[in-house]
Formats: structure tokens, sequence, C-alpha cells
């Protein structure tokens, strides 16, 4: 990097994945005097497809660099003189947390350590660095019927996934308080739309729904989600990377609590209005519960609008329409990630269920 570039340099870490890409693509057009810098070891969840119009894009650079390699993600942030981070690198899948925990607890917490010892070193060395964390609400376990998590909430990680994370939420707090590392940290409901790798919820229902394959939903399908759109999501990121209050927590929800099977039945009714055929609501089959299985998640995210402005736009029968229909328009997307290990996995979760 010259020394003669001023602009703010961004690390987006995990940019090529599905939350990542999403906000990419609303950031690198949206800022054209930043550079956005994407940090992603393209996983089985990465793809470089997702970015493709934004790829050539002056003020967009990638590096292929895993978060858990301290002196590559050291001269990666060298390199381009980062000041300011974006943090969404993670293994967010919480069946492989139960089947394989080891690569969340060096992903997720590991990886996160690395990048703050790198934003307190430039912090020490007298440069101001901007750390956004962005974590999820299965950090506070499991609600009953009624209430919902707040900045107040207490944690209660109930898989490994959510444990990662939650231990990687307070890393980022301790060293806010102790080094006084500018933090904001951002715990998100399920989301959900375009990009989104498809052994998630929506999009595995989506695929086999048009294949006519069953639809595997696990116990009795009533466990509710606070359902989150993926780009009223990547607005609320942008305005809380700039905004935000330093230490400052703020919970992002979209108001809209659903059981799981509502929504398998919402996604078969709206495939069937869009392509005819059987009604696929008969392919919905009830598997094995996965353990540990939290029940309802419900975010209460007053603070963020009275705070910084910010509420979902859209419902989610709209953002859901939008969603079945993305998918519908990229099938070869969705066939370039579900071929090979997406197979096997698949397998793996649901042959014996």
């Amino acid at each position: 990097m010259s020394s003669q570039d001023s602009r703010k340099r961004i690390a987006v870490t995990g940019g090529a994945g599905f939350i990542g890409s999403n906000l990419l693509l609303h950031l690198v057009p949206r800022y054209p005097g930043y550079l956005f810098v994407n940090i992603d070891c393209l996983t089985y969840a990465g793809n470089m497809g997702n970015l493709t119009t934004i790829e050539t894009a002056e003020n967009y650079r990638f590096e292929k660099v895993d978060i858990c390699e301290f002196e590559a993600l050291r001269a990666c942030f060298d390199k381009y003189e980062i000041d300011s981070l974006i943090h969404l690198a993670a293994e967010s899948h919480v069946d492989r947390s139960i089947t394989g925990p080891a690569a969340f607890i060096s992903s997720n917490i590991g990886g996160t350590f690395n990048l703050l010892e790198l934003a307190r070193e430039r912090t020490a060395n007298g440069r101001p660095f901007r750390f956004h964390h962005v974590s999820t609400d299965e950090v506070f376990g499991s609600l009953g019927k009624t209430g919902y998590f707040t900045e107040q909430s207490a944690y209660r990680p109930n898989s490994p996934y959510s444990a990662s994370k939650a231990s990687a939420d307070h890393l980022v707090r301790a060293y806010h308080k102790t080094y006084g590392l500018e933090v904001v940290t951002t715990n998100c409901s399920n989301n959900y739309g375009p990009y989104q790798f498809p052994e998630k919820l929506i999009p595995l229902m989506i695929r086999n729904a048009i294949s006519g394959k069953p639809l595997p939903v696990y116990g009795d399908g009533k466990q509710i989600r606070d359902w989150l759109y993926v780009q009223d999501h990547c607005k609320a990121l942008d305005l809380v990377f700039h905004e935000g209050k330093a230490g400052e927590t703020y919970n992002i929800g979209g108001h809209n609590e659903i059981e799981n099977i509502e929504i398998v039945t919402s996604l078969c009714r709206i495939l069937d209005e869009i392509l005819g055929g059987e009604p696929r609501k008969k392919l919905i089959t009830f598997v094995k519960d996965r353990p540990g299985h939290d029940r309802r998640y419900a975010i209460d995210p007053t603070y963020i609008k009275e705070q910084l402005g910010w509420e979902p736009k859209h419902t989610f029968d709209e953002g859901l329409r939008k969603t079945v229909q993305w998918y519908l328009d990229n099938e070869a997307w969705m066939e370039s990630c579900t071929s090979g290990e997406y197979q096997k996995y698949y397998e793996t979760m649901y042959a014996n269920r």
C-alpha cells in the first residue's frame, strides 16, 4: 500500500460466505472511498461466485488467508495497512459442531483471538483500530414460551457452536475492557436470503422440494426462531460499524418468530404456486431431533432502533418469496454447492434419522 493512500482500509473476514458476501455486495459500491479486503480461507461454505459483480471493483481485494494462521494474517494486515475489521469468519452450522467440534473451537475462538491480537498490536503502536465482531443469538441459549433476548441477557450456550461464539464474544469484551480496543458486537437472529449454503434450513428445503426429495424436519418441527432477511442485516451491520458506540452490543432481530414446520409448509406453498405439480407438503418427513436442540429464540431489537434508528424493512413473507425466487433463478449456483462433499454430509446428517 502506498503511504499516500489515505483511504479507510477495512478487512472483512469470511467475506465469501453467506452474510459476508451479501455485506460486501452492499458495502463496496456504497463506499467507493474505502478499500475493502475480503479475507477468507474458502472452506466448503465460501464461494467466490457470490462476488462476481464486485471482483474487479477498484476498492475491493481478495486474500485467501485462514484466520487461524497468525503470521499469514499479520502479513495480510501489514500489506494493506488494515485499520478496521468486520469479523464474520466462523464455522457456523450447529449440526456440524455436534459431529466435529474441533474446527469450531479452532476457528471461532482461536481465529478471533488472532484478530484481536493484531488489532491490539496496531492500537499499541498508536494507530486507531475499529473491531466489529459479528455474533449470534444462540449464545443466549433457549427461551421458554415467552420473553426475548436483550443486550443484558445471560449467556447460556447449548451447542459446541454457540459455546465457541460465546467464548469469542467474551474475548472481544475483554480486549475492550483490558486494552481499550475500540470494539462493537452484534448478535443477530437467523438469517436467510441469497447465497446461503444449502445445509441451512431454508435453502435445504427449497432444493429438496424442487427435486421431489424428502423434506427432513427435526423432531416435531415446533422449534421457534426469529428470522432476519440478510439484506436487512447487512444494513444494520453497516450502521453499527459506522455509528455504534465502542464497547456496546447491539441485538439485531427481524420481528419474525416462526415455527420451523410453518416455514417448511410456507416454502411448499410458494413453490406450488410458482412451479405447479403435486403438493410438496407431502414430502415433509419428521426425523430424529438433534442433541441439545434449543426450543425457541427471539430477539428484542429495541436498543438498536432507539440508538441507531435501524429496523428491518422486509416482512417474512416478502423476504421468503424473494429468497425462493433467487434460488429458482440460480439453480446452477445451487448445484455447484451441492456436489461432492455436500452429498457425503447430507447422507451423514439425514440417512439414518
